[in-house]
């Protein structure tokens, strides 16, 4: 049986020769700076709508390990910037291709060639400067996978899914950019990880907690970020909501030096179990969604494209969370308020 390294080559060589993905430069690609460029090149027809294990989910994997690289950023991955994951190629009740999460490499290994899922998490790590705080780690996510292509509607089978969340992912390599160019470099480091799987349950964070690539226990807080290419009408332009605001002090943390952000206006859709972030929350540590999702009626649909996004108020909510970043890698650790805690 071949061993975990070994399995981890092959994958990440079978990667590079599916699109090109390796460490050296891809083909020439647009150059773009911003979150809301990065968003149309994620959301465009060319990626295909993202799904886990297909050929439109690694070129959107090649192009986010560009931008972690050309930021600056350490690679943290087993192979580069890419964490691979090991998963399987299953049949679901719909008759379509549902990818699911190895337990192992061994077990992944054992698998017949065409049920092997070529997948990684996107992985940078930018130090912190403070040489007592820089052993704890501040964690930003957002998934870049979305549902792929679908049945047609108007004509229109690709499900492109700016909002949801190519617009996450691009406020991610917005921060880890703005970040790594700052004079000031972050008291804390910072884990800046583009997951796979979200929606496929939470596939690519269940493999980085099973397999972290930096302690869970200087994991100190989580802030993920997902859907804020258009402004909620319940808060308004420019502002975001986090889920779970009760729960934790980083919500009053972040709003205490004037940030933009409220409690999530929609509790009866409990958002704050249906992203990321929960599963950090099951292992104690504080972890809340950055969102200005007001409901609308695109979700999961081939309409959720990056003509309806609004660029003004994306930028000004991704220079919140840029903000916010800065905030928790300098300021307080936020802490459990009495009466919550892990679910």
């Amino acid at each position: 049986m071949r061993s975990r390294e070994t399995v981890s080559l092959l994958l990440a060589a079978s990667l590079t020769s599916l699109i090109g993905c390796g460490e050296s430069p891809p083909p020439a690609e647009p150059e773009v700076s911003g979150p809301f460029a990065y968003m149309e090149i994620l959301a465009a027809d060319s990626m295909e709508g993202r799904a886990t294990g297909t050929a439109g989910s690694a070129r959107a994997a090649r192009f986010i390990a560009r931008r972690f690289r050309e930021a600056g950023l350490e690679a943290a991955g087993d192979s580069g910037f890419y964490q691979l994951v090991p998963m399987s190629r299953t049949v679901g009740r719909s008759g379509r291709m549902r990818p699911r999460v190895m337990e192992s490499w061994a077990a992944w290994d054992t698998l017949p060639e065409d049920g092997r899922i070529k997948e990684a998490n996107i992985v940078g790590i930018l130090p912190g400067s403070d040489p007592t705080l820089q052993d704890e780690h501040i964690l930003v996510t957002a998934h870049y996978d979305h549902v792929g292509v679908g049945r047609p509607v108007d004509g229109d089978s690709i499900y492109n899914g700016a909002d949801d969340d190519a617009s996450g992912t691009a406020a991610l390599i917005w921060i880890a950019e703005s970040l790594a160019a700052s004079e000031i470099r972050p008291a804390r480091s910072i884990v800046f990880a583009a997951v796979t799987g979200e929606e496929m349950g939470l596939l690519g964070t269940r493999w980085y907690i099973a397999d972290p690539p930096v302690a869970l226990a200087q994991t100190v807080a989580n802030l993920n970020i997902e859907m804020i290419a258009r402004p909620d009408p319940a808060v308004g332009p420019g502002r975001g909501w986090l889920t779970g605001y009760e729960r934790t002090t980083m919500g009053e943390l972040l709003t205490a030096v004037g940030l933009p952000i409220d409690p999530d206006p929609h509790p009866e859709q409990n958002y704050y179990e249906r992203s990321d972030n929960i599963a950090f929350v099951r292992l104690g540590i504080p972890a809340h969604t950055l969102s200005s999702f007001g409901g609308h009626g695109d979700y999961h649909t081939p309409d959720d494209e990056t003509e309806l996004a609004d660029a003004a108020h994306m930028a000004a909510l991704a220079e919140v969370a840029v903000r916010a970043v800065r905030e928790l890698a300098d300021g307080p650790v936020p802490t459990w308020k009495e009466g919550f805690g892990p679910l």
